[in-house]
């Protein structure tokens, strides 16, 4: 599973220049945020969603842990001063279908980590979903390969 995640990211990153290309520390930082932004939603982040975040994003990433926990910090910083979730989303609109497949996938990992899927939590994946044009049937799919 994030192997193929590993390879898709690896061929849409690109360092920023004046191409209009995203920066590989922006993407990074936009799929830390989304993360962030489930484990929020529900106003009690748990300590089994913070772990999740971690290790999610250190084998998504391939970043070592230090370097995680400071991506951390950056997206919440980041998220309590973006308005809405299209400041994240619009960024990662270029990876390929499956990568964002497995980026909602995460994103109920993170949910599902309490063992609560709270329905705020759900409401904020489906926008995601819906922001990075992932198909429905996918949102479902992601949702039960978590939960079983």
């Amino acid at each position: 599973m994030f192997h193929k995640l590993k390879i898709l990211l690896r061929q849409v990153m690109h360092d920023g220049d004046d191409s209009g290309h995203t920066s590989t520390q922006d993407l990074n930082l936009a799929m830390a945020a989304l993360l962030c932004e489930v484990a929020k939603a529900d106003a009690d982040v748990e300590a089994s969603e913070h772990q999740a975040k971690v290790e999610l994003l250190q084998k998504l990433l391939e970043l070592p842990k230090s370097d995680v926990l400071a991506l951390i910090e950056q997206a919440k910083a980041k998220v309590e001063h973006a308005i809405s979730l299209y400041d994240f989303t619009s960024q990662l609109r270029s990876l390929e279908q499956e990568t964002r497949y497995e980026l909602i996938k995460a994103m109920w990992s993170v949910a599902y980590a309490d063992g609560v899927i709270d329905p705020l939590e759900d409401a904020v994946i489906r926008k995601v979903s819906e922001l990075l044009y992932v198909d429905h049937k996918d949102f479902i799919r992601a949702k039960l390969a978590v939960q079983n």
